[in-house]
């Protein structure tokens, strides 16, 4: 299981996903959905050049969990 962090950045107004696991891993969207989108290609991509899945699989499942962080203020 690979390990995601996504945290809402509000000032750039995106979401930006990190990994320790995943070596090279930051991806940035303006939604959760997209994130996941550019996580598809980027993992796989990331754990083949890095030498943690084999070179050349057509088809390789890669178990992920993407954690979602979200913080603001609330005003009364």
């Amino acid at each position: 299981m690979y390990h995601i962090k996504a945290i809402w950045d509000n000032e750039a107004r995106v979401w930006v996903a990190e990994s320790e696991e995943v070596p090279g891993l930051v991806a940035e969207a303006a939604s959760l959905d997209g994130l996941k989108a550019k996580l598809d290609i980027l993992i796989p991509e990331l754990l083949e050049a890095n030498g943690r899945i084999p070179a050349g699989r057509k088809s390789v499942e890669i178990p992920i969990q993407l954690m979602a962080e979200y913080q603001e203020l609330v005003r009364s």
